[in-house]
This record gives structure tokens, C-alpha cells and sequence, in this order.
């Protein structure tokens, strides 16, 4: 088992993110990926979608989402 920041993790339990760590997520998606960051964690909700994880999938279409929306944001600002 892996030590994880909770505790000990275990591949059968549910992952879910919290609504901060998603705001994280996308925080890292942008700063590492620009602007393919939405399209990065599209693959990664593809991925885990595909392997039956839904509690991941829904989490990375949720950073994709909100990259989407804060670029959108950024966009309007200007």
C-alpha cells in the first residue's frame, strides 16, 4: 500500500475528490499545460472513464470544466 497524505490508500476506495482538490488540479493542469490544459484532463476523465472509474472520470471532466470556465473568465476580462 501506498502512505498517502489521508492515510493508507487502497486501489478499491473512493477517491473522490473534494471540490478544493479539483480547484488544485486545475491549477497545476494550467500552470504545467497552458493551453491544453482542458484537453489534458479530458484525457484523463476519458481514461478513467474507460477503466471504470467513475469517481476519477468525474473529477478530471470536472477540472476540464472548470479550465474551460476560468479561461472563458480570463477571456471576458479583457
Amino acid at each position: 500500500m501506498t502512505e498517502t497524505r489521508s492515510g493508507l490508500w487502497h486501489p478499491d476506495s473512493d477517491a473522490t475528490p473534494t471540490p478544493r482538490d479539483v480547484h488544485f488540479m486545475a491549477e497545476v493542469l494550467e500552470g504545467r499545460h497552458g493551453t491544453l490544459a482542458a484537453e489534458v484532463a479530458d484525457f484523463f476523465a476519458a481514461y478513467h472513464g474507460e477503466k471504470g472509474d467513475a469517481g476519477r472520470a468525474w473529477a478530471w471532466s470536472g477540472v476540464a470544466e472548470l479550465v474551460r470556465n476560468r479561461e472563458r473568465e480570463r477571456l471576458e476580462a479583457r
